[in-house]
């Protein structure tokens, strides 16, 4: 069996407009909310073996936040170009590429594709995944090169807004 948290990167700062986005840091609430929201996954779900990240700052700093909640080290905390406002046919290939010695991962984007994702792969309708949402999906396959949407399954969804901060 496979496990995949895919997390919107936590809020963040719009306050330099000429800053460029890959360069955008998370505003004081991102910095409230990815700690807490790792802790919160942490506490109710296995803890990944490998992060993976858009190249982003702001979803890097979230990985970041998850990455020292859970212990893991800085070598299990990879950095991925294609994750960078990924579309879900990408987050998918992101997905397919991964190693099987895996079989807990963590990806951290962007929306629309983040939400665009985990609507594929469940029947029920999410309008957004916020920011610093967590959506955990599973399959009974073994090897992610084998993954389709069709074999994921939505299995717990949590946010900010629902753990009440």
């Amino acid at each position: 069996m496979k496990t995949l948290y895919i997390v919107r990167h936590a809020k963040s700062s719009w306050a330099n407009p000429l800053q460029e986005d890959h360069e955008r840091p998370l505003n004081s609430r991102g910095k409230r909310d990815a700690p807490y929201m790792a802790e919160v996954l942490h506490d109710r779900e296995p803890v990944p073996e490998l992060l993976v990240s858009s190249v982003a700052k702001r979803a890097r700093k979230t990985a970041n936040y998850f990455r020292k909640e859970f212990g893991i080290d800085k070598s299990q905390l990879l950095i991925e170009d294609r994750l960078y406002h990924a579309s879900p046919d990408m987050i998918l290939q992101v997905i397919r590429d991964l190693s099987d010695d895996s079989d807990i991962v963590a990806l951290f984007g962007h929306n629309p594709g983040i939400t665009d994702f985990v609507n594929e792969c469940t029947t029920d309708y999410i309008d957004n995944v916020p920011t610093t949402g967590i959506a955990k999906v599973q399959t009974e396959l073994e090897h992610w090169p084998q993954i389709d949407v069709s074999d994921l399954d939505l299995k717990a969804f949590y946010y900010p807004k629902m753990i009440g901060i």
